[in-house]
């Protein structure tokens, strides 16, 4: 199971015949500058690339009217002072004699992905193709898209494979209104779109881009709508859409299949959206979209119009779906004010419609809209979207200085390797994960151990030799991951010295998820360096900023909540070099529930995650954290379950008491105000 990269240079012939400054970013180079990227890193090569097919008039017909499509197959015999004529009639559209068929090229790019991963050819893919299609509405062309190629994607796969349960996510920075006047209706379709709003002010200006307009009749809770209501959005504000929003609500709709509208004009240096997101960032939106509906992640390109930054961002997007750990993201994980009024403004809206957002504490009542109160200006119902700026906001040096950075860690040689206790366990891992039978020097684990008596038996001394010997690999970028056995004796003697051991061989910020019985260090301290965090503690406590203890939730939701209101947002905002998992004597954690947890946590530290397995655990636990760890799926944690109101009380207590220090934990009402400008 890999990734497929859909595309066909077709694709690049339509091209603009006339002068439009506000249609000429829509260019052929687009793709080809993608395409150039991917094979300089090798990535293209990794992938299986299949050749687009043209979509049948029958498929385009699953959204578009026959008269629109028989319009837009006119277009082929017109000439350019006609094509200019008819493209005239449309919001930011241009038509080209080879329109029709770069556009069923598109649309059939889509549906060969899809086919590709619902028939278990592939785990993913990409599908890079123009004319984009979010835009797209039933009889009209909008926004340079032709025809809506990811809401085609989804009716084909309810037809042709019988999905009850689809996720769509739209990155792009403009609203995809076309998706959402296709499914608003639809309970079987959640669509999410964040999208530069600027309370209407900002194309396509439409009312119904707010975050009040949730759908419609049976369809009401289905659409989420993040309005961003500034520009200058960064990977901070976009990561705590996606645990705040998006990924509480996915978890409860629990889809089959996740579509991805990838537009990369939200990326930073894109002339439309003004920006700030870092191409590292959409490695982690598409780490964190594959803990859903199996790893089934589908994505079709979209906008993006800064093409270096374009480039880089799907490179990013294309090395997590081949399951390669993400980049750390740089720079302070602090949220702005406005996304967080945002944020906030969306989770109330939808509180009544998704247990997981009330049992979070979050009002079920709809809020005043985030619309400019004195409305949409009426001038700018007859504009189209505002004329490219080359320069946007940002320094054209200072961006261009910025990209030009490689933007890929070296890749280690050794995506993940495990030492096990009963060898024959290795026969269920994938091929390419290592069984180290390398272990620390003995002098270097006799020094380690002696202040331990729990680390004198041979059989403990053995252990943690062989975990010496996988941090050292991580921390010396050898190896990204590692999995070890441990004694349940010596658990905690052997955690104690692991964390001692990262912070001095050279992590400058470790993050240790504890789990069971497993007490913090006593004579750790609280330098900044270490953040303990233990999940089945006796009682929610903060002892200090860097010391945090939950009890383990009962409950699917509970569970949830923990990870994406607590853990996650704990670890994004401390920026590990390091994640140590402990499971623990009496971990309570099922394989699916500690498979979930290594998996979100490859994101913070880029990849380096070191989980110790109590010995006493399930046989296949070591096996299945070693198969999320290498980039596969995690199993599914089974239907969604209500947090007990005990869990939600415990949750929120600790939010309150750590979100002064650690930002991403904040939404703006429950933080006591906005945070950074």
């Amino acid at each position: 199971m890999g990734t497929a990269l859909v595309y066909h240079e077709d694709m690049t012939a339509a091209r603009l015949l006339w002068d439009d400054p506000e249609c000429e970013i829509e260019c052929p180079e687009r793709l080809t500058t993608a395409l150039e990227r991917l094979q300089q890193r090798g990535l293209e090569q990794r992938c299986l690339q299949l050749a687009a097919r043209e979509a049948s008039e029958a498929e385009l017909g699953l959204v578009h009217s026959p008269e629109y499509v028989a319009l837009v197959r006119g277009t082929q015999a017109l000439g350019t002072g006609e094509l200019q004529t008819l493209s005239g009639q449309y919001d930011a559209v241009y038509f080209h004699p080879s329109t029709f068929h770069c556009a069923r090229l598109a649309v059939g790019a889509a549906l060969q992905l899809v086919d590709a991963v619902l028939a278990g050819a592939v785990r993913n893919g990409l599908a890079l193709v123009r004319p984009p299609g979010h835009h797209s509405q039933r009889a009209a062309a909008n926004g340079f898209c032709v025809f809506n190629n990811v809401a085609i994607a989804a009716k084909h796969a309810q037809r042709q494979h019988g999905l009850h349960r689809i996720l769509i996510v739209d990155w792009d920075v403009h609203h995809g209104q076309g998706i959402q006047y296709i499914f608003e209706d639809d309970p079987s379709v959640l669509y999410f779109s964040w999208h530069r709003y600027e309370h209407g002010r900002f194309w396509p200006y439409l009312r119904e881009s707010d975050a009040d307009a949730v759908g419609q009749g049976p369809g009401l809770g289905f659409t989420v709508n993040l309005p961003w209501n500034q520009v200058g959005m960064g990977n901070a504000d976009y990561v705590a859409a996606f645990l705040h929003v998006l990924l509480p609500v996915a978890f409860e709709f629990n889809p089959e299949l996740v579509l991805v509208s990838a537009g990369f004009d939200s990326a930073i240096g894109d002339p439309e959206g003004q920006m700030q997101a870092t191409p590292e960032c959409f490695a982690h939106l598409t780490q964190l979209l594959q803990v859903l509906a199996g790893g089934r992640v589908c994505a079709v390109l979209e906008g993006g119009y800064h093409l270096e930054s374009l480039s880089q961002s799907v490179c990013m997007m294309v090395q997590a779906l081949l399951g390669d750990p993400a980049p750390p993201l740089l720079g302070p994980m602090v949220p702005h004010g406005s996304a967080l009024e945002s944020i906030q403004s969306v989770r109330v809206a939808q509180a009544p419609h998704w247990m997981s957002l009330q049992q979070q504490g979050v009002a079920p009542v709809l809020s005043p809209s985030s619309h400019s109160p004195e409305g949409r200006p009426s001038s700018l119902l007859l504009t189209g979207r505002p004329e490219f700026k080359a320069a946007a906001t940002q320094d054209v040096a200072a961006l261009s200085s910025l990209l030009d950075q490689p933007r890929l860690n070296p890749t280690p040689p050794v995506r993940t390797a495990v030492a096990l206790a009963a060898p024959d366990a290795a026969l269920a891992l994938p091929s390419d994960v290592l069984c180290e039978e390398g272990s620390a020097p003995q002098e270097e684990t006799q020094a380690w151990a002696r202040p331990h008596e729990a680390l004198a038996q041979d059989r403990a001394l053995t252990a943690l030799g062989k975990v010496l010997y996988l941090l050292d690999r991580i921390l010396d970028g050898q190896v990204s991951s590692g999995i070890a056995v441990t004694p349940a004796c010596a658990a905690a003697a052997t955690l104690d010295v692991a964390i001692r051991c990262g912070l001095s061989h050279g992590a400058q910020r470790l993050l240790c998820l504890a789990v069971g019985q497993l007490d913090r260090p006593p004579d750790l301290t609280d330098d900044g360096r270490n953040l303990w965090l233990n999940i089945g503690g006796k009682e929610a406590a903060a002892l200090s900023m860097f010391h945090v203890s939950v009890p383990l939730p009962g409950t699917t939701g509970g569970f949830l909540s923990c990870v994406l209101a607590l853990v996650l947002p704990l670890a994004y905002s401390f920026q590990p070099d390091l994640v140590l998992v402990a499971l623990g004597p009496a971990h309570g954690l099922r394989d699916p529930q500690a498979a979930l947890l290594a998996a979100l946590l490859r994101g913070p530290a880029g990849g380096r995650v070191l989980a110790l397995v109590d010995e006493e655990s399930t046989p296949q636990l070591a096996v299945v954290l070693a198969r999320v760890l290498h980039g596969e799926a995690a199993p599914s944690l089974g239907p969604f379950s209500m947090a007990s109101p005990e869990d939600v009380q415990a949750l929120m207590q600790l939010r309150g008491q750590l979100e002064p220090r650690w930002k991403m934990l904040q939404v703006a009402s429950e933080a006591g105000g906005p945070g950074s400008g």
